[in-house]
């Protein structure tokens, strides 16, 4: 059977799908991917559900190798520096993996995520409804745990040869390095009209503390007019506490299912990917948007994701030995001693 075989996994590549869903109530956490549009965008691209399991790879980067034929792969996320064979290969792409070929991601000039889809999907057992992985729970995708070499993924699904391979075209993906939009609230009137002017002018730069759960800001200290402690309520992807430290925190993926600290705003869905993407050392900055915009900005997402993607051919820009060999470039010969 058809397979993608991990040779060499940096920590924090996971299997993750749309999300583990309706079970915060049991305090169990959704999971699933930290930049959703990039993990859907991968699926789609392939023509799968844009929920399906795909890989995570984070900046410790991921090699892999298709086993028992060929394997359509696409790539979409960040700007990882992605490799064929030693042929470079642009971040976002629809590619078909050869037996044997090898496949490789790294860290690249920006982003901190990069997903890894396969036509048809990868057969993971699920868990609650999901194979989204929760390391710290151990539950769902391999064992619960990261992925490691030697790791073998089953595929289903469609064969290479009925995917068009190409450069993904996708203008969402650029991702301008513009405030990020947030809905004020729900506890908002915690804090007084400058303390929030003062959370939305910023600058605040991503910590290095920062992983699945939370991402941690480092800037101006925030103060509390009713204090920081409210009734522990459910927490949503994206939503900004803001502890009795004062220094924000924005609750990502693997976040806890309730928090007891004020939350001065939440990150509107299309823009988590963003914030996600953002490396420690990043100065970002929030503006706050109406529901109305949020709402129109997820529609735009939405009707991206559900047309056609397109892709462009790729350009060859290294010939090896081996790529020369396998072309036919003599088609006869003559005899430099004989008159022409």
């Amino acid at each position: 059977m058809t397979a993608l075989g991990v040779l060499a996994a940096g920590p924090g590549s996971t299997i993750q799908d749309g999300g583990r869903h309706g079970y915060l109530r049991y305090g169990v956490t959704g999971a699933g991917p930290m930049d959703p549009f990039a993990h859907a965008l991968a699926n789609r691209a392939l023509g799968n559900v844009a929920g399906a399991a795909a890989i995570e790879v984070s900046l410790g980067g991921l090699e892999v190798t298709a086993e028992g034929g060929p394997v359509a792969v696409a790539l979409a996320g960040g700007a990882f520096a992605v490799t064929l064979d030693g042929q470079a290969l642009p971040p976002a792409v629809v590619v078909a993996v050869e037996p044997g070929a090898k496949l490789k991601l790294r860290a690249g000039q920006a982003g901190a995520w990069c997903y890894l889809a396969v036509s048809g999907g990868f057969d993971v057992p699920q868990v609650l409804g999901s194979a989204a992985t929760h390391t710290r729970t151990g539950i769902g995708g391999i064992e619960g745990r990261g992925l490691m070499s030697g790791d073998r993924l089953t595929i289903v699904g469609a064969s290479p040869a009925e995917i068009e391979t190409g450069q993904i075209i996708a203008p969402l993906l650029e991702r301008p390095a513009e405030a990020i939009r947030v809905i004020l609230g729900p506890q908002d009137d915690y804090f007084a009209d400058d303390q929030i002017a003062t959370f939305l002018a910023g600058p605040w730069t991503i910590s290095a503390r920062g992983d699945r759960m939370a991402c941690f800001l480092d800037g101006p200290k925030l103060t509390h007019v009713r204090g920081y402690n409210i009734a522990s309520d459910g927490i949503a992807m994206g939503a900004i506490q803001v502890p009795g430290e004062g220094q924000p925190i924005v609750l990502m993926a693997d976040r806890q299912s309730t928090g007891g600290y004020p939350k001065i705003a939440t990150v509107i869905g299309p823009d988590l990917g963003r914030l996600a993407q953002a490396r420690p050392g990043t100065v970002i900055s929030f503006r706050a948007v109406t529901h109305g915009e949020a709402v129109a900005a997820r529609a735009a997402e939405h009707t991206f994701l559900t047309g056609a993607i397109a892709t462009e051919p790729l350009i060859r820009t290294r010939f090896t030995s081996e790529f020369l060999f396998g072309l036919n470039l003599i088609d006869g010969w003559v005899d430099a001693h004989q008159p022409a």
